[in-house]
């Protein structure tokens, strides 16, 4: 197969590992490079083949039954519990994407003389437009490009100096020296493995079915399992390489500038591209605000449409990007309202880091359990066919699991 179609088979899993580095994450992974220097980049080396697992699991369950995750999920769970689970998805996504939005007004303040909250307003009507007005297809096509906004952060490397020894031990030797550092390792996993991913990248898998008539869920068309899967399989480790290649790259930068000259003490992603201008140049400046804002507009939309799919998806409401609003009112509402809400939390008197804290915590607490009712799903001949997860996908995704249990565990031990 040529590279030009390699490509054009990227789509839901480039863009779920694209807006995995949002805003916030960014904020993450600057302060991890920021204070401890690149000693944190083994948890990124463990998370990929981890996120991998989760992504296709939740891609499979998507392209297999053509049904959203939270659907799935009401199968081999209580619908109480996967109720609970929306909403707690919903909490986290909408401060998450206040967040986001408030480092994205930030940032484009940072460039030019305009008022970051009305910037922060205008990037959430722009996002709310695009999601509204525009059709899935070229919205998904547009979605994919920007992705490309990402590499900047590799492009960062090349204008700083790279120390290859250090690079190489913080990648391969584990390291948890204190509190401060076992704190940021669990928010590296928690913005890393979010729950929004795993219904978003369902919820696309659905999305390519209906908007193309040669597709069905694979339960109605075996004869189309072996494509689908191995467009699945170079989709999700495509895109998931990119998140992690990039979050590499931003801990890697901020570790050979900002902790370098002994600038540890890093509160938003904003404030990393403030402490980068006088150690690393004006161009490196600018490509750190051009990646926020980049991100962000990729990031908001996969956040506030996860929550929809997913409230939507227990209800049994249309939930589609492809359709009209007036055919998706109870989907478009939750997106809507949730943003709206979200630009709330840029006028409140709280920090953005601790409405990160909350987010992460929200999330914490939901992912576990979506994690055991996905891999359950994906077990289960009943609702998969003969499509069951291999063995393989079974141990990471388990493991994974596992992981993110102890994350949360290690979250409130540290909180208490």
């Amino acid at each position: 197969m040529g590279i030009g179609k390699k490509l054009r088979q990227l789509g839901p899993g480039l863009i779920t590992g694209a807006a995995d580095d949002d805003p916030s994450g960014i904020a993450t992974y600057s302060q991890a490079g920021a204070q401890f220097g690149t000693s944190l980049m083994w948890t990124l080396v463990l998370c990929y083949p981890l996120m991998v697992a989760v992504q296709l699991a939740s891609a499979r369950v998507g392209r297999v039954t053509g049904k959203g995750l939270a659907h799935s999920l009401k199968t081999v769970m209580p619908r109480w519990l996967v109720i609970l689970l929306a909403l707690l998805l919903f909490a986290a996504n909408t401060i998450n994407v206040g967040a986001d939005l408030a480092a994205m007004g930030e940032a484009g303040g940072l460039v030019a003389p305009i008022n970051k909250h009305l910037l922060t307003g205008t990037f959430a009507v722009i996002s709310l437009f695009l999601q509204l007005r525009i059709p899935y297809h070229r919205y998904a096509s547009w979605l994919k490009w920007l992705t490309l906004v990402l590499f900047a952060y590799v492009a960062l490397l090349f204008m700083v100096k790279i120390d290859g020894q250090e690079v190489v031990k913080g990648m391969i030797i584990p390291r948890i020296a204190g509190k401060d550092e076992l704190t940021t390792i669990v928010a590296i996993f928690g913005t890393t493995i979010s729950p929004y991913l795993f219904f978003w990248q369902a919820a696309q898998e659905v999305e390519e079915i209906e908007q193309k008539e040669e597709r069905k869920p694979l339960t109605e068309a075996e004869e189309q399992g072996g494509d689908a899967l191995r467009r699945i399989r170079w989709d999700t480790f495509a895109g998931m390489a990119v998140s992690n290649i990039v979050a590499l790259a931003i801990i890697l930068g901020t570790a050979a500038t900002l902790h370098h000259t002994g600038k540890t003490d890093i509160q938003s992603a904003a404030d990393a591209a403030k402490a980068l201008q006088p150690v690393a140049g004006n161009f490196a400046f600018a490509i750190f605000c051009l990646g926020i804002v980049g991100t962000g507009l990729l990031a908001v939309p996969v956040l506030a449409g996860s929550s929809a799919y997913g409230i939507c998806e227990i209800g049994g409401w249309n939930a589609s990007l492809e359709a009209k609003p007036h055919r998706a009112k109870a989907f478009y509402f939750v997106i809507v309202l949730g943003v709206l809400l979200s630009i709330g939390i840029d006028w409140s008197p709280f920090s953005p880091m601790k409405a990160l804290f909350w987010s992460a915590v929200l999330n914490g607490i939901a992912a576990v359990p979506v994690l055991v009712g996905l891999m359950i799903v994906v077990a289960r001949k009943q609702i998969m066919k003969k499509f069951v997860a291999p063995p393989a996908l079974r141990v990471f995704g388990w493991l994974a699991t596992v992981v993110m249990a102890a994350a949360v565990a290690a979250m409130f031990a540290t909180a208490a």
